[in-house]
């Protein structure tokens, strides 16, 4: 079978598998971004799509959203569509890993193929612009006062944002299990409630309400990296005598059991994206950092962030 004649199959039917291993120029690919339009995963995965078709890395990228369960709906979805697929991949991070532990998900991330580690998304804690707490302190005062009345905004259930919430909370003297989180499935529905003052505050990607913070709209009381990050004002917890940090890691996999040929397209197409100045350019304006690790370097640091997130999870009652 001819390299056309495959593709013009494929185009035809889904199910087709291509005759020989695929070159980057030749890339034809969807990233699956399992969440809602606005959040992390959307905006790294139309970022990578962006960034790869500007380098030259793919010939065509598509991303699709596929919101529910913190990445599990698309997580699902993904494994049981993309099983040998060269041209599909699937945007996650620590978050999934959470909602995976806490959800009690048919899939985890041994079943798909790491490909590379992208972005380390600082989190930023936020207040509205109208809201009383003008600092850190005035925020943990305020849990002291009354937990269930401190309503928190941020991403899916079992996410890094509602794990910071309640080490936040636990780090306030408060029982952790008793956090008064609301989870929505993407950043602009979150950023909304936090607009509308229908929280008292909100966590998110620093890079997702930049343009709000800057704007004044916000007001960033801190961030969760453990040191200071240049031109982000908010000062780490650490600094502000809360001994807390949390990487919001995101990366990109494969579907399973793809070639070892495709793999390695896959991997050379995504480091070519990520060493590139124009992939530089969006980190710098999304406030990301660069976070990148080649597959074997992820895959190790899946299990241990795996094994982490349930201890974190385990001991603020979210997992057992």
């Amino acid at each position: 079978m001819s390299y056309l004649t495959s593709r013009l199959g494929a185009a035809c039917l889904a199910a087709l598998v291509m005759a020989g291993p695929l070159a980057a120029q030749d890339l034809e690919l969807s990233i699956v971004a399992p969440a809602g339009a606005g959040g992390g995963w959307d905006s790294a995965a139309r970022s990578l799509q962006e960034a790869m078709m500007a380098t030259g890395a793919a010939h065509s990228v598509q991303v699709l959203n596929v919101p529910g369960a913190g990445g599990t709906v698309g997580l699902a979805q993904f494994v049981q569509g993309a099983k040998g697929s060269a041209d599909q991949m699937l945007v996650g991070g620590i978050t999934m890993v959470g909602a995976i532990i806490t959800n009690g998900a048919p899939y985890d991330l041994t079943n798909v193929t790491p490909i590379a580690r992208l972005t380390g998304d600082p989190l930023v804690i936020a207040v509205p612009a109208s809201s009383p707490y003008q600092t850190m302190d005035d925020l943990v005062k305020g849990i002291k006062a009354d937990v269930s009345r401190t309503v928190w905004a941020g991403g899916s259930a079992g996410g890094a944002d509602h794990i910071l919430a309640a080490l936040i909370t636990e780090a306030a003297g408060e029982d952790p299990s008793k956090v008064n989180y609301v989870a929505y499935s993407g950043g602009g529905e979150s950023l909304a409630a936090m607009l509308g003052g229908q929280v008292s505050a909100g966590i998110s990607g620093y890079g997702e309400w930049q343009g709000q913070i800057e704007s004044g709209d916000l007001r960033a009381l801190a961030i969760s990296y453990p040191e200071a990050i240049e031109g982000i004002e908010a000062k780490p917890l650490k600094e502000q005598g809360l001994d807390i940090e949390l990487v919001n890691w995101r990366g990109i996999f494969a579907g399973p059991d793809i070639s070892d040929e495709d793999k390695a397209v896959l991997e050379g197409a995504v480091e070519k994206t990520v060493k590139s100045p124009k992939w530089q350019e969006i980190l710098k304006a999304r406030g990301w950092s660069d976070y990148y690790a080649p597959s074997d370097e992820f895959t190790t640091f899946i299990a241990s962030e795996t094994d982490r997130v349930h201890e974190v999870l385990t001991s603020i009652g979210l997992a057992k």
